[in-house]
């Protein structure tokens, strides 16, 4: 910045001999730098948005317990520690899907490779299934875990009239 600056000056003999001889007060360095130096960026892009949460399904006070991780991109032309990755997550297949914890160590091997992957929460909208109900759950591509109810006949009473 400071040798754009002695550059400028060089090469504007006119403005040079005007700011020396304080005809005409130049503020030519502090104009540039303030250019350079002040944040463009506005405040509002940093502070978090309620309709974030709604989004993405999250409520930032009671986090998801696991996450629904789906590969979608191939990994193929990436540098090793993003394969490794994936393959220490499980996803070796494009478009797989692995149910992880959510849990600080996961998550920073998913932001390692949030851009391969995509991440949801899994949603349990009939709660956690017992392990009776363990084989009739299916789980859906919008990650809730459904649990079919099987309905079983009630005893058999004979009914008197």
């Amino acid at each position: 910045m400071a040798a754009f600056c002695r550059t400028l000056q060089k090469h504007s003999f006119g403005l040079k001999n005007l700011t020396q001889n304080q005809m005409w007060p130049l503020p030519l360095n502090e104009c540039i730098r303030y250019k350079f130096t002040k944040s463009r960026i506005p405040d509002e892009v940093f502070q978090p948005r309620p309709s974030d949460d709604e989004k993405y399904g999250g409520d930032p006070q009671q986090p998801h317990k696991l996450h629904l991780v789906t590969r979608i991109r191939s990994g193929i032309g990436r540098p090793y520690w993003e394969k490794k990755i994936l393959l220490d997550l499980g996803l070796e297949k494009a478009h797989q899907t692995v149910v992880h914890k959510n849990i600080p160590a996961i998550n920073e091997k998913l932001k390692v490779i949030k851009h391969l992957v995509r991440i949801q929460p899994l949603k349990l909208p009939h709660g956690l299934p017992t392990e009776e109900e363990m084989s009739d759950t299916y789980l859906r591509s919008t990650g809730e875990l459904i649990i079919r109810r099987c309905i079983y006949p009630l005893e058999n009473k004979s009914i008197e009239s």
